[in-house]
């Protein structure tokens, strides 16, 4: 990804993450592995923060509110899967510089199953690689894409408790720390 015109385009999404300008981040440059791991880390925080600090704890320690896939109609709270893909969506009203989803190997709802041979093979290479990333570049309607996979790890019970219970799940065994899915971070090369 050392080309110019890769490093430009990754230098203005870089210097919007940190507040620059897009000229000074250009004298630099940034590669698109840098760019996606900045993202994933401002996306990953902010997704354990919630599930440990509100779900977590509001649902399963403190038992005062429930976390429910159906949130509206049974006043709770969205689950942490569900907060994901709504950034995600409010992010693709907004722009077409990046994007991002939660997929999983066994996905609870069949829409976060992996649609692409790149993010199947990035899935399973975190599971298979654990505290790697996946990085390659895929061609998507006749567009270059840097593609970027990390692992999506259980960090509370209220992860693994809604998976390993919930009646549409394919896999019922999951543990604290254990790989769940994977955040796919996608950066236009073109």
């Amino acid at each position: 990804m050392g080309n110019k015109i890769g490093k430009i385009k990754a230098s203005i999404l870089g210097a919007a993450l940190m507040g620059t300008t897009a000229t000074s981040a250009m004298a630099e440059g940034m590669e698109y592995e840098t760019v996606a791991d900045l993202l994933h880390l401002v996306m990953s925080s902010d997704r354990t923060v919630y599930t440990r600090m509100i779900v977590n704890r509001l649902a399963n320690e403190e038992g005062v509110i429930k976390a429910s896939e159906h949130f509206v109609d049974d006043k709770a709270l969205v689950l942490p899967a569900q907060m994901f893909r709504f950034g995600a969506e409010m992010v693709a009203e907004n722009t077409d510089e990046f994007s991002y989803s939660l997929l999983s190997l066994w996905p609870i709802n069949k829409q976060n199953a992996p649609t692409t041979p790149m993010e199947s093979e990035g899935l399973q290479y975190i599971v298979d690689n654990p505290g790697e990333n996946f990085y390659g570049v895929e061609e998507l309607g006749g567009e270059e894409y840097f593609t970027a996979v990390y692992a999506d790890v259980a960090v509370a019970p209220a992860c693994y408790t809604c998976h390993n219970e919930h009646k549409d799940s394919p896999r019922t065994d999951f543990e604290g720390g254990d790989v769940m899915g994977g955040v796919v971070i996608r950066i236009p090369v073109n």
